[in-house]
């Protein structure tokens, strides 16, 4: 944090000696001790609590992750299940026989029937001539 080398703290001791004088001077340096001492472990303290935040975030986020992921599988396994579903609806109507010829037979076969069904209806019904 302050990059203080031997000489600055010699330069602030003599200074401090001169101004405070050589009865004071041992309880001030445990004074300052003391508080220095206070402020490392308030210093350590904050650092702690930043990474413990930190570290529950990387947390929050892996977790977050995860249930993204677990989400991610199941809309997979849906659509693996959809696709499987319609392989086998495309099996079975390939599997089925269909013959339009059939088809074409019964339709016209119903035709017949219904204008045979209209030719009757219009015969019976007398036409009023004026």
């Amino acid at each position: 944090m302050f990059d203080f080398g031997f000489w600055e703290i010699a330069i602030i001791a003599i200074i401090t000696l001169i101004v405070v004088g050589p009865d004071k001077m041992p309880g001030l340096a445990r004074k300052a001790g003391l508080y220095a001492g206070k402020f490392k472990k308030f210093i350590t303290k904050i650092k702690t609590d930043i990474n413990d935040e930190l570290k529950a975030d990387e947390l929050k986020e892996h977790l977050s992750l995860k249930e993204e992921e677990s989400a991610l599988s199941q809309t997979l396994d849906e659509v693996k299940s959809s696709i499987d579903e319609i392989k086998q609806e495309s099996k079975k109507a390939a599997d089925t026989p269909s013959h339009p010829e059939e088809t074409l037979k019964e339709g016209s076969e119903d035709n017949k029937n219904e204008d045979s069904s209209l030719q009757h209806h219009i015969k019976s019904e007398p036409q009023n001539k004026k």
